[in-house]
């Protein structure tokens, strides 16, 4: 078995077919194509199409879309249900109605193994968000259980700060980091003093 993504890795090329509810067409995505791009990818596994937690965590996705793009993310959904389910899932179920983004099968589980997040008992991949920057590295990870929705704020706060960085190497954002907060410059002047560099 492949060596599992872990962050700080550089994730192996791989493509997988999507519904595209924007145009109403399949088509596929490519990490190569967005690396080509110059994109950051985010991927979000859930369990299955015609669940419970799923639309409300895809709908919750779904509002910050506009603003991940802006930043410059491709988004794809990602479960084990094949393009034709994600399709009929996304006439049939309301919540979904505002779902741009691509919806990406994985019926073999392939994507969902490398990622770590494929459960072999179910068949079913867990909560997992996974972002990958323009250069193909993994920078960010969170894996839930079946029962637990994720926050997509938290996942725009997330991308925001991981684009400030990429182009302010030398600084690192503390915890609840927003734009426009003060951020840390990593030094031996820093060290016991942080407290001080935040006021």
């Amino acid at each position: 078995m492949s060596e599992v993504c872990r962050v700080g890795m550089e994730v192996p090329e791989f493509e997988m077919e999507t519904y595209d509810p924007e145009t109403g067409k399949f088509g596929k995505f490519s990490l190569a194509d967005a690396k080509r791009e110059n994109k950051w990818t985010i991927l979000f596994f859930y369990p299955a199409d015609f669940t419970f937690v799923c639309p409300t965590e895809l709908a919750d996705l779904a509002e910050v879309y506009p603003k991940l793009k802006e930043l410059g993310c491709e988004v794809v959904s990602v479960s084990t249900d094949t393009k034709f389910v994600h399709l009929a899932w996304h006439r049939d179920e309301k919540l979904l109605a505002n779902v741009k983004y691509p919806m990406g099968a994985d019926p073999t589980g392939k994507i969902s193994r490398m990622f770590g997040v494929y459960d072999e008992e179910t068949g079913l991949a867990l909560r997992g968000t996974f972002i990958i920057n323009p250069e193909g590295k993994l920078v960010g990870s969170e894996v839930n259980f079946y029962n637990v929705g994720r926050n997509a704020d938290e996942l725009l706060r997330k991308m925001e700060a991981n684009v400030y960085l990429m182009s302010h190497p030398e600084e690192a954002c503390p915890a609840k980091w927003e734009p426009g907060k003060k951020t840390l410059k990593p030094s031996e002047e820093l060290v016991g003093k942080v407290a001080e560099a935040l006021e």
